[in-house]
C-alpha cells in the first residue's frame, strides 16, 4: 500500500485536471478531454493495489473467507481492466515523449502478462488449487504495482544515466523485473511454521518444505 501512494497521488492529480481543476503536475498534450481508457486505468488501479493488499493477509483469508472471495472477485475483474486499459493506452495513445520502443514492447508484454496471471489465478481457485492461485495472484499483483516501483527506479536511473530514452526506458522495465523477483521469492520462499509455546516462554520455529501449503 506503501509503495502505491505515488502513482495514486499522480494519478488522483490527474483526474482533477482532466475534470477541469486546477494543474497541479504538468499537463500532457496527448490527453485531450475526458480518456475513457486513462480514467478507467486510474480508477481501477486504486482499486486493484489498495483492495488487493489485504487478500494477502492469513488471517484475513481464515476468519473472513466470503468477504476475501467477494473481494477477490472484485480485485480480478479491475486489475483485468487495468490491463487492458493499459494495452488500449499502449496501442492507441501517441507515445509518452523521452520513450522508445523498448518501452513500448514492454508495456505490451506486462500488461498482456499481468492480464494471463489473473485469468490463471482465477481458473487455479475454480479447481481448488490454493497454491498455484496464490502464486498467479500474487505475480499479477507484484505486475501491477511496478508504477510505484518505477517512481525510484525512474529517479536512480536519471541520475546515474541522465534522462535518454534507452536508459529511461530500461529504469521502467527494472520496476517490472525487480516486483517479479521479489514475487517469485515470496512465492517459493520455505513457509515457517511456529510450534506452541515451551515452558519457559520460548518458542520453536521450524520451516516448512519449499512449496507446501501455508
Amino acid at each position: 500500500m506503501a509503495l502505491s501512494v505515488i502513482p495514486l497521488a499522480a494519478g488522483s492529480l490527474r483526474l482533477v485536471q482532466l475534470a477541469g481543476g486546477p494543474d497541479l503536475i504538468p499537463a500532457d498534450d496527448r490527453l485531450t478531454g475526458f480518456p475513457t481508457a486513462l480514467v478507467l486505468h486510474i480508477t481501477a488501479a486504486a482499486f486493484f493495489a489498495l483492495v488487493g493488499a489485504f487478500q494477502f493477509l492469513p488471517g484475513l483469508r481464515r476468519h473472513h473467507p466470503a468477504w476475501h472471495r467477494r473481494a477477490g472477485r472484485l480485485v480480478a475483474v479491475a486489475g483485468l481492466a487495468v490491463a487492458g486499459s493499459a494495452l488500449w493506452l499502449t496501442l492507441f495513445y501517441e507515445a509518452q515523449p523521452g520513450t522508445g520502443a523498448l518501452l513500448y514492447v514492454l508495456r505490451l508484454v506486462f500488461a498482456s502478462a499481468m492480464a494471463a496471471s489473473l485469468v490463471l489465478g482465477v481458473a487455479a481457485i475454480r479447481r481448488r488449487d490454493m497454491t498455484a492461485h496464490r502464486a498467479w495472484m500474487i505475480r499479477a499483483y507484484a505486475i501491477g504495482l511496478a508504477a510505484g516501483t518505477q517512481a525510484f527506479t525512474d529517479g536512480i536511473a536519471a541520475a546515474i544515466l541522465g534522462t535518454g530514452e534507452l536508459g529511461m526506458d530500461v529504469a521502467e522495465g527494472s520496476g517490472w523485473l525487480i516486483n517479479l523477483a521479489v514475487a517469485e521469492w515470496t512465492i517459493h520462499r520455505p513457509a515457517r511454521r511456529r510450534q506452541p509455546r515451551h515452558p519457559d516462554g520460548t518458542t520453536t520455529t521450524r520451516r516448512a518444505p519449499a512449496g507446501a501449503p501455508t
